[in-house]
């Protein structure tokens, strides 16, 4: 071995390893983004939803076919309600089983954020004749809705105040908004309607199809002098 091999063989030998750089740590969830969860019981939900509507308890429990008495246990959490009243709660106040028990509180000025949902979460129930997923719960002034269904029969009309939009991802769709004729939608096509508008929807064809629906929420009602019940 030369005299300069040598001397390269020993420094390489007395130079110290090289220390290992550490993996870069994973990035965490940016501040103000959280998955959604609910805010609001059920009686709670209730509660803000039929004073939204400027409907007194009694008002509500008419429309709703329960007991003044029993409705208000329900919005005090004391009481559960069937799923059979909880629907014929929702439909009196113009909204779903899904939504009441969703549990997400109306929209409020200075506490909103982005807003996370993985893809096995997100409230999911009964809406209309199918089953939907919340997609952005929380403090949203939308709902944005996966919707699956089959049903031929369309049911009866639905009416609520909220603005609606949907878009036909998958299947062929019958809207009928009490017209003459149904609307024919297939993947791709949309629809909208604006609150109080008479509307169903049913399967062309019979087989699955699915739905991406957009629901607006609605603002929080004005207190008056005198309050609500």
């Amino acid at each position: 071995m030369t005299i300069d091999a040598t001397a390269a063989a020993l420094a390489a030998a007395s130079t110290p390893p090289a220390p290992a750089v550490p993996a870069p740590p994973r990035p965490e969830r940016a501040p103000g983004v959280v998955e959604a969860t609910a805010s609001l019981s059920l009686g709670q939900s209730i509660r803000v939803l039929r004073r939204h509507r400027c409907l007194t308890l009694v008002q509500l429990a008419e429309l709703a076919g329960l007991s003044h008495p029993f409705l208000s246990q329900i919005e005090r959490d004391l009481a559960t309600p069937s799923m059979a009243s909880l629907e014929r709660i929702a439909h009196a106040l113009g909204s779903s089983q899904l939504e009441l028990l969703a549990g997400t509180p109306l929209p409020e000025p200075g506490r909103r954020g982005p807003r996370v949902v993985p893809a096995d979460a997100g409230k999911r129930g009964r809406y209309g004749n199918g089953e939907g997923r919340i997609l952005a719960d929380g403090d949203v002034r939308f709902t944005p809705m996966a919707f699956d269904g089959a049903n031929t029969d369309p049911g009866d009309l639905q009416r609520h105040a909220e603005d609606e939009f949907i878009t036909v991802i998958s299947g062929r769709v019958l809207v009928d908004l009490d017209e003459e004729e149904c609307r024919l939608l297939a993947p791709g096509d949309s629809i909208y309607y604006p609150g109080g508008t008479p509307h169903r929807w049913s399967s062309a064809d019979g087989r699955p199809y699915r739905l991406f629906v957009v629901k607006d929420r609605p603002r929080r009602a004005r207190r008056t002098r005198g309050g609500m019940a």
